[in-house]
């Protein structure tokens, strides 16, 4: 049985009362008795209203059945049954033009185009799940998909086809370009990324380097500077990496030895 602490007019589950205590709250600036206070009113406030909405769904789902019921065996009418689901409030007039406007929203759910997954906080594979949904392949959606022709033997195949790989590797030099453009050449011509004095050194095909044109799209690397494993970037408010691994099976044909994008 789930242990419960009581806090207030709540009895809250031991497990959450300690993440909320251990873990969300430092940092923030508040205390936990300040948090606990301001949940104990926000859900005794709002409890009624939530009553009153399950019980208003209750009696839709009631009389939604009813209908069904009623009219067992006959086939169904459209017009009537969207008729009766205006004239019990379930369907209603279509609003006017507005915009949303609540504060405070994180911009994950607000401005950044993306899947939004709900699920189960206590099911940390879920979780994680979840969390992972946002990152895809680049290199994956261009090799498995239709996005790159199977024309002039880069057919998708069994088995990994270089001739395939070469031109997911040139669509994604030109996405890099045309995202995370240079101050001078190509991401085509790269062989080397690596990081010097916080910002992004691009070696060139002949032995010269380049940096990003816009050097704040630099949000982090992982491993060693002189020869990052990831590099993060950023545009338009959506982040992209660049993987780099020479020893795996596309690296080893990315002159930069890319993996990923």
């Amino acid at each position: 049985m789930t242990e419960h602490v009581q806090v207030g007019g709540l009895q809250v589950a031991r497990v959450l009362f300690d993440f909320v205590n251990n873990e969300a709250i430092p940092g923030t600036g508040l205390t936990a008795d300040s948090f606990w206070a301001g949940a104990d009113k926000v859900i005794h406030d709002l409890a009624p209203k939530n009553k009153a909405l399950l019980a208003k769904r209750d009696d839709f789902q009631a009389r939604i059945d009813a209908w069904h019921q009623s009219r067992a065996g006959q086939a169904h009418d459209a017009v009537a049954y969207k008729a009766f689901l205006q004239d019990i409030g379930y369907l209603l007039p279509e609003a006017a033009d507005f915009q949303a406007t609540t504060q405070n929203v994180d911009e994950e759910i607000a401005h950044m185009a993306g899947p939004q997954l709900v699920v189960p906080v206590m099911n940390a594979r879920f979780a994680l799940n979840a969390s992972n949904a946002r990152w895809g392949s680049l290199y994956d959606a261009l090799y498995g998909t239709d996005a790159i022709s199977e024309a002039d033997g880069a057919e998708k195949g069994k088995g990994y086809n270089k001739v395939r790989g070469d031109k997911v590797i040139a669509f994604a030099r030109a996405f890099l370009d045309e995202s995370a453009p240079l101050t001078a050449g190509s991401h085509v011509d790269s062989v080397s990324y690596k990081i010097v004095g916080g910002k992004l050194v691009v070696g060139l095909k002949g032995g010269s380097n380049s940096g990003l044109r816009n050097d704040a799209q630099l949000i982090g690397y992982q491993g060693d500077a002189a020869a990052p494993t990831a590099i993060l970037l950023k545009h338009n408010g959506l982040h992209f990496e660049i993987q780099i691994d020479a020893t795996s099976p596309v690296g080893q044909t990315d002159a930069a030895g890319s993996r990923t994008c």
